[in-house]
C-alpha cells in the first residue's frame, strides 16, 4: 500500500467551488468531496430533487471513472437534503445508480442550507481494491 496522497480530477465533473479536491485517493480509498447540481461548466441544475441528484450522481460517476472506478466500488455515501419531504425523489433517483447487490452504507441528514442553495449534495468513499 503506498503511503501516496493523491489529488484526483475529472473534467466530466464541476472543478471544485472553494479550497478542496473533487477526490483524494488515500492507499485503497478514494474519498470524494459533496457533489452539488453544477454540470462541468458550472452551472446549477434547476428542477426538483430528483432533477439535482440526477446530476450529483452523474459529477460522481465522472469522478470515479477517472479512476476506473464505478458506483460498484462505494462503500459509503452522505446525503445531505435540505428538505427531507424530498427524501422519496432523491432515493428514487439514488437507486438506479446503486444497484449492486451489497448497497453503500449511507448517511442521510435534512441539513439548514448546501452551497449554492441546492437541494442535495452527496459525498462518498469508494474502494479501489489493489
Amino acid at each position: 500500500m503506498s503511503n501516496e496522497i493523491k489529488r484526483i480530477e475529472s473534467p466530466g465533473a464541476p472543478k471544485a467551488v472553494g479550497p478542496y479536491s473533487q477526490a483524494i485517493e488515500a492507499g485503497d480509498f478514494l474519498f470524494l468531496s459533496g457533489q452539488i447540481p453544477l454540470t462541468p461548466t458550472g452551472e446549477m441544475v434547476s428542477g426538483d430533487a430528483a432533477a439535482q441528484t440526477e446530476q450529483v450522481l452523474k459529477n460522481i460517476g465522472a469522478i470515479l471513472q477517472i479512476r476506473g472506478l464505478s458506483y460498484d466500488n462505494v462503500v459509503k455515501s452522505e446525503v445531505f437534503l435540505k428538505d427531507l419531504e424530498d427524501f422519496a425523489k432523491m432515493n428514487e433517483v439514488y437507486m438506479r445508480y446503486f444497484r449492486q447487490s451489497v448497497k453503500p452504507a449511507r448517511t442521510t441528514l435534512q441539513v439548514a442550507r448546501i452551497p449554492k442553495d441546492a437541494l442535495v449534495e452527496i459525498a462518498c468513499v469508494a474502494y479501489i481494491g489493489r
